[in-house]
């Protein structure tokens, strides 16, 4: 197992604990007490659960090599965790807010406890040391699911200090602040969720890479002396690599070795970007037309 599999695993697991400590203190304690922005807040730690189980064990497949069966790799299996991480949060979303609508008609039936407080704060303190592992670690291994984990820790943290207003409001006689504030917690997480979601299915759907990318990538080749010209540059997202095609104009003189050579030395310099998974080069000669037709 690699340094990088042993740093992905342990960032996972420490989701994975982190969420199960909040879900029983928060989910106890406001079925206890009638909260529902407490209880809000405890199902959306129960949908982060499930996510950082589906990352714990999906995700590891992304650093398998190439086999029989996926000659280009594992790398799409990242952002398919990372889409099952946004639809979850999606789907919470839609049952918390309408919990809270429910609450408004029927009328809130929280009870006020000193717990509550105690409770909350566990809990803003727990995904704040979630949040800060996961990112720390992530900064080194560039994983999209650990990012999606990471973005939810840090949406915990948000929708805990929203289901603050929902106990400070039965504490100063003001109970329908509760459902409120579950309310407020629903649209939080429906915002992270579907941005979660629309940025994986653009990893997996093959999207183009931002156009800065792009040219950044076409001047790494340009850069070369013995390049003229590039055309026919595309580039495609291959789970979260970047897949890079091109051509690269070159003087028409070049014997078989020397063109072999440029040509791999121009592969490797695009594979020295972070980014870039794979390249796919071809050299066109002086003196064709596919340069005019190009320009």
């Amino acid at each position: 197992m690699t340094s990088d599999e042993t740093a992905f695993l342990r960032a996972s697991w420490v989701n994975v604990l982190g969420n199960v400590a909040k879900i029983a203190v928060e989910g106890t304690l406001g079925l206890t007490f009638g909260s529902l922005a407490l209880v809000a807040d405890a199902a959306h730690s129960l949908g982060d659960l499930l996510a950082s189980l589906v990352v714990l064990i999906w995700g590891r497949l992304s650093f398998r090599g190439p086999d029989s069966n996926h000659p280009h790799g594992h790398e799409r299996v990242e952002p398919l965790t990372a889409l099952f991480v946004g639809v979850t949060l999606v789907g919470l979303a839609v049952k918390i807010f309408y919990d809270a609508v429910t609450a408004l008609v029927e009328g809130p039936q929280i009870r006020f406890s000193l717990l509550l407080v105690f409770g909350l704060a566990f809990a803003i303190a727990d995904m704040i040391l979630v949040y800060w592992y996961t990112d720390r670690v992530n900064q080194r291994l560039n994983s999209t699911g650990l990012n999606a984990l990471a973005k939810d820790a840090l949406n915990d943290i948000y929708t805990s200090f929203a289901a603050v207003l929902g106990i400070f409001g039965a504490g100063v006689g003001m109970p329908i602040v509760d459902p409120l504030a579950g309310g407020l917690v629903s649209l939080l997480v429906l915002k992270e969720g579907l941005g979660i979601a629309r940025e994986n299915v653009h990893y997996l759907t093959g999207g183009a890479p931002p156009q800065q990318e792009i040219e950044s990538i076409r001047q790494t080749v340009l850069d070369h002396p013995s390049v003229h010209g590039v055309h026919d540059l595309r580039c495609h997202y291959v789970g979260t690599s970047i897949e890079v095609e091109l051509h690269a104009e070159v003087e028409g003189d070049l014997t078989l070795g020397a063109a072999h050579d440029l040509e791999t030395e121009l592969r490797d310099r695009v594979l020295e970007r972070p980014s870039v998974g794979d390249v796919h080069i071809h050299l066109d000669p002086g003196g064709m037309g596919e340069w005019q037709e190009s320009a």
